[in-house]
């Protein structure tokens, strides 16, 4: 099976940051290969036993770092066999460009349930083919990347829940090498709250349940508290 990237802390990172490339597969023994575009970049051996996973560190990162990203593996010793690589994994550096901005309808206000929507508009002066990305704080990528119609795109979290709540930005790059990326946009704050009701019923829930083993200690208390009472009353026959 083909192996998994991943990029840790993002795969979307200012300058002059540290990021890390995750190679990850679940055959044993085997050492892995990391590719930016058609060139190996690096060769290292499996460093745990257990699963098949190598890091590869890119430090002080710069403009020229940004592009495509693939990994793969293959067996130690003779025959050389490689696996297949890797889907592709964008690495985006930015700074390139000025941020653009991020709004939200409703000011990024809304209810479990709703679809939030959130616009990405860039500069101006900017020209050329781009794409824009959607990105969350914490996350390990883009929520979203879409082409844009002009010079904006509107992103669509649909089916929102709590989870959804967080800090928003975005940023656009070139859709070509050298993957030039802009500055990213003012961060965003959207909240997601339960829908009205929702916490009642979940203490009404709660409630019931407590109830319901209230009920069960009683009439377990019950029980021992008559059976114990008849063994006292048949003793004195016994005796």
């Amino acid at each position: 099976p083909k192996p998994s990237l991943t990029a840790w802390p993002s795969s979307v990172m200012p300058p002059k940051s540290n990021v890390t490339l995750q190679c990850q597969t679940s055959t044993k023994n085997v050492n892995f290969a990391l590719r930016k575009g058609k060139h190996v970049l690096e060769s290292v051996q499996s460093q745990y036993s257990s699963v098949g996973l190598a890091e590869f560190r890119l430090t002080d990162l710069k403009t020229s770092n940004a592009g495509e990203y693939t990994c793969e593996y293959y067996r130690q010793g003779l025959p050389y066999v490689s696996s297949q690589p890797s889907d592709v994994l964008l690495l985006l550096v930015t700074g390139d460009f000025r941020k653009p901005s991020l709004q939200a309808h409703r000011r990024g206000e809304a209810t479990a349930g709703d679809t939030v929507t959130l616009q990405c508009q860039r500069p101006d002066n900017v020209f050329g083919p781009v794409m824009f990305a959607l990105l969350k704080a914490g996350a390990a990528g883009p929520i979203q990347v879409r082409t844009p119609a002009g010079k904006e795109t509107d992103f669509s979290l649909r089916t929102v829940t709590v989870s959804d709540t967080g800090n928003y930005s975005c940023v656009y790059f070139l859709m070509k090498a050298p993957f030039w990326a802009s500055h990213p946009s003012d961060r965003l704050e959207v909240r997601v709250t339960a829908p009205p009701g929702a916490m009642s019923r979940d203490y009404t829930t709660g409630n019931l349940v407590r109830l319901g083993l209230a009920v069960i200690i009683v009439v377990i208390m019950g029980a021992l508290v008559v059976e114990a009472w008849c063994s006292q009353k048949e003793s004195p026959r016994g005796s």
